[in-house]
């Protein structure tokens, strides 16, 4: 069991960057990679399409923030934060087969007592999902929108981010 002075924080940005607004949980990862000076208790990861070798990543994490592409039926844009029981749920209504992998991934770290006590999922109603490197504009707009979900919630977690321009203002 871990205190919360042993936290481990894994930061996973899921999705394809070759079909298009599928990679914006890629894109928000660089995004947060590039804007921030990160704390050593959390990993940064691009999960990409990585699938069961996602696996070899669990161990010992505490906490597990999945940042992806998730249809919820909402318009394009709608930004969306799922905890626990209800992030394997979002992931039945599959956009590409990475979810499907990443549901494995959650059941069989479960199964291998490597399931992290605490899920969250940070994703974006995507607005097309079709061969292409580029998001939309839709998607574009809003990244800052999830790249801030994102920072919330690990602040809420009690990871603190640091700004890059703010340090850069000192």
């Amino acid at each position: 069991m871990h205190t919360e002075t042993e936290k481990t924080v894994l930061l996973l940005g899921l999705g394809n960057v070759l079909m298009g607004d599928d990679g914006l949980g890629i894109r928000v990862l660089e995004r947060i990679l590039q804007n921030y000076d990160l704390p050593s208790n959390l990993i940064c990861l691009d999960g990409g399409v990585m699938g069961l070798q996602l696996l070899s990543h669990m161990g010992g994490i505490t906490h597990l923030l999945a940042i992806d592409a998730t249809q919820t039926g909402a318009p394009p844009g709608t930004v969306v934060s799922l905890e626990g029981d209800d992030v394997p749920q979002c992931l039945t209504q599959k956009l590409s087969m990475h979810q499907i992998n990443f549901q494995e991934v959650l059941a069989i770290s479960q199964l291998q007592g490597m399931h992290p006590p605490h899920l969250m999922i940070c994703g974006m109603v995507p607005e097309r999902v079709e061969f292409g490197m580029e998001l939309t504009d839709t998607i574009q707009d809003r990244l800052h929108d999830l790249e801030s979900a994102v920072v919330k919630a690990l602040c809420d977690w009690g990871v603190t981010l640091v700004s890059r321009s703010k340090t850069a203002e000192s």
